[in-house]
């Protein structure tokens, strides 16, 4: 399968599942047990204001094939409508989960850890 053919929609639909996982590892990791606890501490990282601060802070340190996939799913034409932000930062969201599950798509493991890890400092510094 050829990740660069693939919808940037699907993409982002498998990037949010996949950085879904890496989160609730990192908040488990915290000592958290009480699924109710575990939820309102993953919407911090999930929330879109936070994934298109991250891709924001990131966007810089990516390579050239990721920033042109980032700009493609950003500025793809979208029917969903956001229902807690801007459409602009909804974009971005999706970029950044575009970007996930590009990379995991591709098996470039260490590369969407490095970026999530990332992300989650991002995050934790700034929301």
């Amino acid at each position: 399968m050829e990740v660069n053919e693939i919808n940037t929609t699907a993409l982002a639909f498998l990037g949010d599942a996949v950085y879904e996982v890496y989160v609730r590892k990192h908040i488990m990791s915290q000592g958290l047990q009480a699924a109710d606890k575990l939820h309102r501490k993953a919407v911090r990282y999930v929330h879109a204001p936070a994934q298109a601060a991250a891709i924001k802070t990131l966007f810089n340190d990516l390579t050239e094939d990721e920033k042109w996939l980032v700009k493609r799913a950003r500025n793809r034409r979208s029917v969903t409508k956001p229902k807690n932000c801007d459409p602009i930062t909804y974009k971005w969201a999706t970029a950044f989960e575009a970007l996930i599950g590009s990379l995991y798509l591709s098996e470039k493991t260490e590369r969407m850890e490095d970026i999530i890890s990332r992300s989650i400092d991002i995050i934790e510094s700034t929301f």
